[in-house]
């Protein structure tokens, strides 16, 4: 699995480069059905598309419930560059994505462990296995040199 995790997270880092490209912060998103086919690209456009939902996780699993027709992705399994914030994992548990696997955590914002752990919480009613996968120092990188730049 190590090897197809890879993989994967390979893809939203160049999709985390392209939200640089755009002024964005650097997060790059993918889910994959359970035959192993991307069906959900994102990366973060919440200032360029004027929406403050507009993270890569919700854009990634918009485009996925739009292929499969269904709101559910039963199965699933998101990728993320950075450890999802409390709406994206909330939105993961709503869609009932299977998986969840990031790249870095967010020690401010993660929802996941490292700011709040909410796939904990009674009240969810669904919980995605929750993995860190690789590429985090790469993904870490690019979170890193952007705030760098954008302070310079």
């Amino acid at each position: 699995m190590a090897g197809r995790d890879r993989k994967y997270m390979e893809e939203c880092l160049i999709l985390a480069r392209q939200s640089i490209e755009l002024g964005e912060v650097p997060v790059g998103a993918v889910v994959v059905d359970t035959s192993g086919v991307i069906i959900g690209r994102g990366h973060n456009r919440p200032v360029s598309l004027h929406d403050p939902s507009a993270h890569a996780e919700i854009l990634a699993m918009r485009e996925a419930g739009q292929a499969l027709s269904n709101y559910r992705l039963d199965g699933c399994t998101l990728y993320v560059t950075l450890e999802p914030c409390p709406m994206c994992l909330a939105a993961a548990a709503h869609a009932r994505v299977g998986r969840i696997v990031y790249a870095a955590p967010d020690p401010r914002a993660g929802a996941c462990g490292s700011a709040i752990d909410l796939n904990r919480a009674d009240w969810h009613h669904f919980r995605p296995v929750i993995d860190t996968g690789p590429c985090e120092a790469e993904a870490a990188e690019l979170l890193s040199a952007f705030f760098r730049e954008k302070r310079d």
